[in-house]
C-alpha cells in the first residue's frame, strides 16, 4: 500500500471530486462515493492491498457530523 503522496495532479483532483458531488443531496452523495470506491478498487484489483487500504482508513480519526 502506498502511504506518500502519488498523485500527478492532487489538486485537479480534488476539484474532480468536490465537482461531482456538486447538486447532490447527502444520499445521491453517499451513492457516488460508494461507486466511486468500487471503481477505484477495481483498479487496485489487489486484495491485500485493499484490505490494507480498509485497516489504515478504519484508523483515521472520523469526523463529527
Amino acid at each position: 500500500m502506498k502511504t506518500n503522496a502519488h498523485f500527478q495532479d492532487a489538486d485537479t483532483f480534488y476539484e474532480q471530486l468536490i465537482d461531482a458531488h456538486a447538486g447532490l443531496d447527502r444520499t445521491q452523495s453517499e451513492q457516488l462515493n460508494a461507486r466511486l470506491i468500487l471503481l477505484l478498487a477495481n483498479q487496485i484489483g489487489d486484495t491485500r492491498v485493499l484490505a490494507e487500504c480498509i485497516a489504515a482508513a478504519r484508523l483515521s480519526p472520523v469526523a463529527a457530523d
